[in-house]
């Protein structure tokens, strides 16, 4: 089975948010990757200094097919020298792995789809 891993930003750590809502739109997208026979798992970072760990435990807890990276990770000025870590943690702990960027919480099974063609 084909498998992705969702990186984002916990809704929690963002106080403008409605956390539930946008948790839910999460979950929602997890369960139609699995509608497409993609095995799907999500990790969530705070802004608590754990980036780094959560996101390197989650790239080498198997073998991914594709890596999509939240859009409010790239689309925050602020978050650049995340967005960067990120993607260099990738490139090192899943070298295999596509990398894929969705435009919002309701295309990330489209964003993964389109790189594992």
């Amino acid at each position: 089975m084909t498998s992705a891993l969702v990186l984002g930003i916990d809704p929690e750590a963002v106080p403008t948010l409605d956390a539930g809502a946008f948790r839910a739109s999460l979950d929602q997208e997890l369960a139609r990757f699995g509608e497409h026979g993609i095995d799907a798992a999500m990790a969530l970072i705070v802004f608590d200094g754990s980036a780094e760990s959560v996101i390197t435990a989650a790239l080498t807890e198997r073998p991914w097919d594709v890596v999509v990276v939240g859009g409010g990770i790239r689309k925050t000025p602020e978050l650049l020298p995340l967005f960067e870590q990120i993607v260099n943690l990738v490139r090192r702990h899943a070298p295999d792995a596509a990398i894929a960027f969705n435009a919002t919480l309701d295309d990330i099974v489209e964003s993964a789809r389109r790189r594992l063609v």
